[in-house]
């Protein structure tokens, strides 16, 4: 998840994209390998970072780290500290973030009926 440098080309382009596409600007925000699979866990409610550890063995602490601070950021994900020893954060969808669980639903169906068109063409 690199920053990409205010000053390039690139950085540019997103901008210009994302103010005149509203579907850019939205996939920009649930863009990244993580992201979708974060909303569809904390679709049931709040978890606890070891928790969405578990669900997601496969992804390193930092990057669930980062990809949860981008979410925070974006308003998508919610979290709430509380003061416990040890210390307790759990994560939860947003209203916005809530929002996004139809057009997900609607993805993995898109999803799964493309992946068996493609599988009978091979």
């Amino acid at each position: 998840m690199g920053q990409i440098k205010k000053t390039s080309t690139n950085y540019e382009n997103r901008q210009i994209l994302d103010s005149e596409c509203d579907e850019i600007y939205a996939a920009n925000l649930i863009g990244g390998r993580w992201t979708i699979a974060i909303c569809c866990y904390l679709a049931d409610g709040k978890l606890r970072f070891s928790q969405l550890r578990k669900r997601m063995p496969n992804i390193t602490e930092r990057m669930l780290t980062l990809h949860l601070r981008k979410m925070e950021a974006n308003r998508l994900v919610k979290r709430t500290v509380y003061a416990e020893v040890p210390p307790r954060v759990e994560y939860e969808l947003t209203e916005s973030g809530q929002q996004l669980m139809p057009i997900l639903d609607q993805l993995r169906s898109w999803g799964r009926k493309h992946k068996q068109k493609t599988q009978t063409y091979s």
